[in-house]
């Protein structure tokens, strides 16, 4: 592990994205949106034995960094390892909302950032989830007005957008902006760099008035803003060591996995194999998730949005557990929070037993699983 760690810090000590360390955006944000529309697109409940549970919850972005529940959901590969079990879905703008979902029972399953993964364990002494399996990395970046940024500096006085206070591009901003000497206060967003926290759905809206220079934000209203003339600042995946960091990892109710692991297995059997089709089928699997996003929004993402935001994202299984660590070690240095104990953030059983039924290879938790 160490060797892991150095080969990512020599990269990586300018932009990881750190830990949120604000319990309010916990508690002030609601669950999410739950579509009836969602349990649909899940497909009827298929033929088969029902596993222990009648059914399973789980909840998800709306943005292409989720692709792998957007495509499974869409074309049923999560409902036909379910079998008779049925899918029942939500979605959320960004990750403390989907937390506090878990936590009061509303899903048991979650596609969502390592921040407030880390954030929702800490907070809870361990007590609240587990991270089962990986699911994206990519499709991070800072995207501004070319007429008013036109370096890196050029950032300090201006107003950036984050999806979310504690979110995780909202800490990987202030991260960044700790790594360059600027002040910001976290909970405010007030300081040398004013963050202003911006449902991604209304992010384009108000960079076209101006009311913003530009945003941290995942895909694809990163490439929304683009199309509207904004420029990439930078790509968050140029700052990490193979360019590769964990920007969508998937979370389970400790309590849900414990009552119904063979309800976990299915659901993880579906996301491995989901990434697998999005592998083998690029293109098809590209028009599902513009299929699922134009279900859940109203309106499919054009060419010139969904093409560049869809190559910047690369599908796995492997949750990059070291990445994790190493984002926890920059939360720590910027002074954002004291050392968290990550020892059993990760279980990984279920995952790799998956895996090795499938022939492939097991993943590891970079020291992180259970002791």
């Amino acid at each position: 592990m160490p060797a892991i760690r150095s080969q990512l810090l020599r990269r990586g000590l300018v932009a990881a994205a750190a830990l949120p360390v604000l319990l309010g955006a916990l508690s002030a944000c609601s669950y999410g949106s739950e579509k009836k529309s969602d349990s649909q697109n899940a497909g009827s409940v298929a033929d088969g034995k029902k596993l222990s549970a009648d059914s399973v919850k789980i909840g998800y972005f709306p943005n292409i960094t989720h692709a792998t529940a957007l495509v499974g959901v869409q074309e049923g590969l999560f409902q036909k390892e379910l079998g008779g079990t049925q899918l029942k879905t939500s979605t959320f703008n960004a990750g403390p909302s989907e937390i506090e979902a878990l936590n009061a029972g509303a899903i048991d399953i979650g596609w969502i950032g390592p921040s407030p993964s880390i954030n929702g364990y800490t907070k809870s002494k361990g007590q609240n989830l587990r991270i089962i399996a990986g699911s994206a990395s990519g499709g991070v970046k800072l995207v501004v007005n070319p007429d008013k940024i036109k370096s890196l500096d050029d950032v300090k006085g201006k107003k950036i957008a984050t999806p979310q206070l504690g979110n995780t591009q909202d800490v990987a901003l202030l991260n960044w902006i700790a790594t360059k000497g600027w002040k910001v206060d976290a909970q405010s967003g007030k300081g040398d760099v004013s963050v202003v926290r911006t449902d991604n759905k209304i992010t384009p809206d108000a960079y076209k008035s101006g009311s913003i220079d530009g945003a941290w934000v995942p895909e694809p209203t990163a490439s929304k803003l683009v199309s509207q003339g904004a420029k990439v600042l930078l790509d968050e995946a140029d700052l990490w060591a193979d360019k590769e960091f964990v920007i969508t990892n998937v979370i389970v109710s400790q309590k849900f996995l414990k009552a119904h692991p063979d309800v976990v297995e299915a659901v993880l059997r579906g996301s491995v194999k989901t990434n697998e089709w999005i592998t083998a089928n690029p293109d098809k699997a590209k028009a599902s998730a513009n299929a699922a996003l134009k279900s859940l929004s109203g309106k499919a993402l054009p060419a010139n949005v969904l093409d560049p935001a869809w190559k910047s994202i690369k599908t796995l299984d492997d949750p990059l557990a070291a990445t994790l660590g190493i984002e926890a070690d920059h939360a720590v240095k910027a002074g954002l929070l004291k050392k968290p104990d990550l020892d059993g953030i990760y279980d990984l059983a279920p995952l790799n037993k998956v895996l090795k039924a499938l022939g492939r290879p097991e993943v590891a938790d970079a020291g992180f699983g259970p002791k």
